[in-house]
Order: C-alpha cells, then structure tokens, then sequence
C-alpha cells in the first residue's frame, strides 16, 4: 500500500464523495436534529500468530465507510455502511427522518485543538511483510534458548492505521489518524509433568519500529518466562478476607472495571451507576485521585479527538477521595448540563459513540511501597490480573490474579495460583490504607468492551495497599 502525502484521500477517494460533498449531505440530513455527524472511516489492519514453530496465521484487510447519527432529545437515529458515497448517504439518510424535530437550537460544535498526537506514517506498510515474520522465528527461537523447560512458544505480531473525517451540519469538520500496534508472547513450560503458562504483551499507538527493536522483544520473552516459572512453583491460594497489595500498572485494570465503568455520563444519567447523584461526595479514601486523560502521546486509549470531533483532554473523576465528575460524550453531557470531557469513542464506522474510558489511572500518592509491604502481616501481593466480572450497577467484581504471592509479616513469600479477589468498587475505594509513589501505566495492551463494542484503553496506578479485601482461593488463609 502506498502512503498518500493527504491521508484524508483513503476517505474521499474513487471519486465517489468529496468534502465540499460531505458537508452538503450532512446539513441537509441532520438539518431538523439537536445534534449528530457524518463520521468517515478508513481502516487497514494486520495480525501475524506464530505458535508450535511455524507461522500459523497471517491476515490483512482494508475496510471503509461511515456512520450518519442524528439526535433529537435523548432519542438517537443511526444508519452506517461499508460504501463511502453520495448515494449511500442519502440513503443512510432516510433513518434520520424517523425523529422528532428539535425543539430548541443545536448543540454546538466542539471546540477546536490545535494538538495532533500522530503523524501520517503508515505502520503497516513502512515494515515488509518479511520483516515480521522474521521477528515471530526470532522470538520464538529466542524463547527456547532461554530454557529448556520451554515447551511451547506462541507470538503474536498485530497493527492497524486508521483515518477518521467527523462532518457536522454546522460546517464542523475535524480528521485525525491512529496508528494502533501490539505484540504477545506467550510461553508453556513444564517440569515433572506440570505445566504452566506465563504471558506478555505491550504495544501503543507508535509504529512498528519500536517493537522491532531486540530490547524490547527480549524484555517481553523475559517477562513472560519469569511469569510461567513463577506460577510453575506456585502453591494453592488462601481464602478469605485479608490484606492485600496491588501492583503497579497492569493491577489498574480493577480501578477500569470495578470504578470506572461506574463514571461514565450514560450509566448516572439514568441512575444506574453505583456513583449516580453523589457529585461533591466522599466516595473514596483521602489521597484517592482518579483521573482518565486521553491526551498522552502513543499511550493505547489516547486520541486527538474523539469520536465526535471533541479533543482529548485530562479529566479528574475523583479527587482527594472527593468525586468531581463524570466522563461524557456529547449526548450525555447535554442532557446532564455539563460540558462533554473528550470520551464520547465508537469501535468503528458501523457502531454509535457512548461515553467510554480512555486511559483512566490512579495518581501516585506518598508511601514507600517497601514500607506498605512491611505493614502486611497476612495477605497476598497481586501482581498481574486476567479477566474479570463487573455489575455496573453495584460495583460488585470478581477478578482473577494471574501472578500472586502470599504475604506474611511483610515479607513476600511463595507465590499462589488461582487467587480472586471479590468485592465492590466503591467499598474498596473507602479501603485503601496506603498509595505509593511509583504510579506505573499499562505496557498498551488493554481491550475494553460495552455494550458489544470494543475499542483499546489503558490503564495504570501506583502500588495500593487495600484493607479488607475478600481473597478467593483452594486453601485455609
């Protein structure tokens, strides 16, 4: 594929839409709503799995086309198609008339930014296809020299670049691009006949090159083995309530399930979030300060501007223990009077936007995290996390540790397999006795899904000591 110098030419292109054309049909269709936009997508993506010493798969595909919304009160009319073209405008079009007209005047459009996180490099096409298979051998390859009790080593090489035009009625037109890259590794071993996995990913919203470099595979193949050995001496997990320490990073996963879900604008809107109406209250611990900022540059759920042109910004959620506000998209924030925060995202031209999270971490707070350590008598230290269960409208979780070590008399000891942690997001916010001073982000791995839409986001927080915690396991505590 050849870079065009206007990335904007993969949206208007084969002459079949133009932008002088664009921003006619969207007056014309949104022309009676409260709000909406034409939203142009071009997408190209890649994934390479390397498993058992051979390439398994190697995919590559292109696709286009848009997504027309209106909005008329809190009703949302919306028709997209794989076909960026007049013709197919119009008829996406139809749809519109199905609302009610405005009754008062549009929403206006979003501010401008004059910030721009990416450039139009295309990551796909700058590294050859041989390239990247050559670095799945080399990963694997690698692997098995490091130890013999490597049994099976399974790479994972993935990218995507995606250009994206948000036309509004009003003459508000907005582009940005999205890099988006990502690499896995992920080990068997084994050792008198028991076998164990360990796992690691990173990427970001850079280019390739980043990944290609020998350090940072190497670091991912290091990580992943010391994992899969360190489950492989692992014993049972305790049970029951106890202390337990989080982890920098990757542990920030919790605080994105367990609280974060919680403080999109949708969820207390209709008050059905376990936060709904308590603006101006305590709802955490003092020292708690959650803040979600899709303005980080390459981090994984950063962008320029949102879904519905509005730019990426810093927002704090809670500060203090104090909760500030929620995160909204437009729709949201003008039928709660409040402004939109830059989070109004959509998996693709073919879904609608809804408030959703960008990169949502904790701040760092005073404690040494040695000295949280040593205030443990009995518990567990959670290092890593898999996958999780959420009810948004009560906080309650269930997450399941993937890396984890009992703790006694702040010392940390032999690490367990098959820990949970059970609990409720705004209980153990009012939990946390210590925040440490190493805030962490993710490695820019991390997949959020609602509502059957799944687009990235990031996560992060410093080492937590937390109270009280509810600890699932096979063992006595």
């Amino acid at each position: 594929m050849t870079l065009s110098l206007d990335p904007r030419s993969y949206v208007y292109r084969d002459g079949m839409l133009d932008p002088d054309c664009a921003l006619r049909l969207t007056a014309e269709a949104l022309r009676t709503a409260d709000d909406g936009e034409l939203y142009l997508q071009y997408i190209a993506s890649e994934a390479f799995t390397f498993d058992d010493g051979r390439l398994k798969t190697a995919d590559y595909s292109t696709e286009a086309g848009f997504g027309l919304r209106g909005v008329s009160g809190e009703t949302t009319a919306f028709a997209h198609a794989n076909e960026i073209s007049e013709g197919a405008i119009r008829r996406a079009a139809e749809t519109m008339s199905l609302l009610d007209p405005a009754k008062g005047q549009p929403a206006p459009p979003p501010r401008r930014t004059n910030a721009s996180l990416y450039t139009a490099d295309d990551p796909l096409s700058l590294v050859p296809f041989a390239r990247k298979v050559a670095l799945c051998q080399e990963i694997d390859a690698a692997a098995r020299a490091r130890d013999p009790r490597v049994k099976q080593v399974t790479a994972a090489l993935s990218g995507s670049w995606s250009v994206v035009e948000i036309v509004r009625a009003d003459g508000f037109v907005a582009s940005d691009i999205r890099p988006l890259v990502r690499l896995n590794v992920q080990l068997v071993v084994e050792e008198n006949g028991r076998r164990e996995t360990g796992y690691f990913g990173m990427g970001g919203r850079y280019l390739y090159e980043r990944l290609l470099d020998p350090a940072a595979w190497n670091r991912a193949i290091d990580e992943a083995l010391a994992q899969a050995l360190v489950n492989l001496a692992s014993e049972p997990a305790p049970a029951g309530e106890m202390t337990v320490i989080l982890g920098p990073g990757w542990p920030g996963v919790l605080l994105h399930e367990a609280i974060g879900h919680g403080l999109e604008g949708d969820f207390n809107r209709k008050g059905t979030s376990a936060f709904s109406g308590r603006i101006g209250e305590r709802v955490a611990a003092p020292g708690v300060t959650v803040v979600d900022d899709g303005s980080i540059g390459m981090r994984r759920g950063s962008l320029t501007i949102d879904d519905e042109g509005t730019p990426s910004q810093e927002t704090v959620l809670i500060e203090d223990g104090i909760l500030k506000r929620y995160l909204q998209d437009r729709l949201n924030a003008r039928l709660m009077g409040v402004a939109a925060t830059g989070n109004g995202r959509r998996e693709s031209f073919a879904h609608a936007p809804m408030p959703r999270m960008t990169n949502t971490f904790m701040r760092s707070g005073e404690g040494d995290p040695i000295e949280m350590l040593g205030r443990v008598k009995d518990g567990i230290y959670a290092k890593s996390f898999g996958g999780g269960q959420v009810d948004i409208t009560s906080g309650k979780f269930v997450f399941s540790c993937t890396e984890a070590y009992r703790v006694k008399n702040g010392v940390i000891g032999a690490p367990i397999k098959g820990a949970t942690l059970i609990g409720d997001g705004p209980t153990v916010l009012t939990k946390v006795a210590a925040i440490g001073n190493d805030l962490a982000l993710d490695e820019g791995i991390g997949i959020c899904g609602k509502a059957g839409q799944s687009i990235p986001a990031g996560v992060g927080q410093p080492t937590l000591l937390i109270e009280g915690l509810t600890v699932g396991g096979t063992a006595a505590a």
